[in-house]
């Protein structure tokens, strides 16, 4: 990998030096609100994207959050607080049928919401 050598002199303290975390959660979209907004209270800087798929191809979030190592524990308590799973009762879609063919559909209970989360590394991390 070539490296600029401006880059190579600077100290390992430097902020685009240090070892960083990009942490996404795809989330609940009831909970994606509330999720940004004790990540901004924690003072962690966040984008919010729309999402959807899963099992019942709902709408949901996608959030990212780039921190730094030590931070990624704190990061994910607020995901565990802020997003909770929960039941509800969805109509499941129907087969596709055959003319003739009768589908009569029964309320499912399902669970929704949690949060499933990545972590990944982070080569490079600049905020300009």
């Amino acid at each position: 990998m070539l490296r600029h050598p401006d880059l190579d002199a600077r100290p390992a303290t430097h902020p685009i030096l240090r070892p960083m975390k990009l942490v996404v959660a795809i989330v609940h979209n009831e909970d994606a609100g509330a999720l940004v907004d004790a990540l901004l209270e924690g003072e962690h800087r966040a984008t919010r994207l729309h999402s959807s798929g899963g099992f019942l191809k709902q709408t949901n979030a996608t959030i990212l959050v780039g921190v730094e190592d030590d931070k990624v524990e704190e990061i994910l308590g607020i995901v565990r607080t802020n997003c909770t799973a929960r039941t509800q009762i969805v109509n499941p879609m129907p087969p596709i049928m055959e003319p003739g063919e009768f589908f009569m559909p029964y309320p499912l209970e399902v669970e929704v919401g949690g949060a499933t989360v990545f972590v990944l590394p982070v080569e490079r991390l600049e905020r300009l």
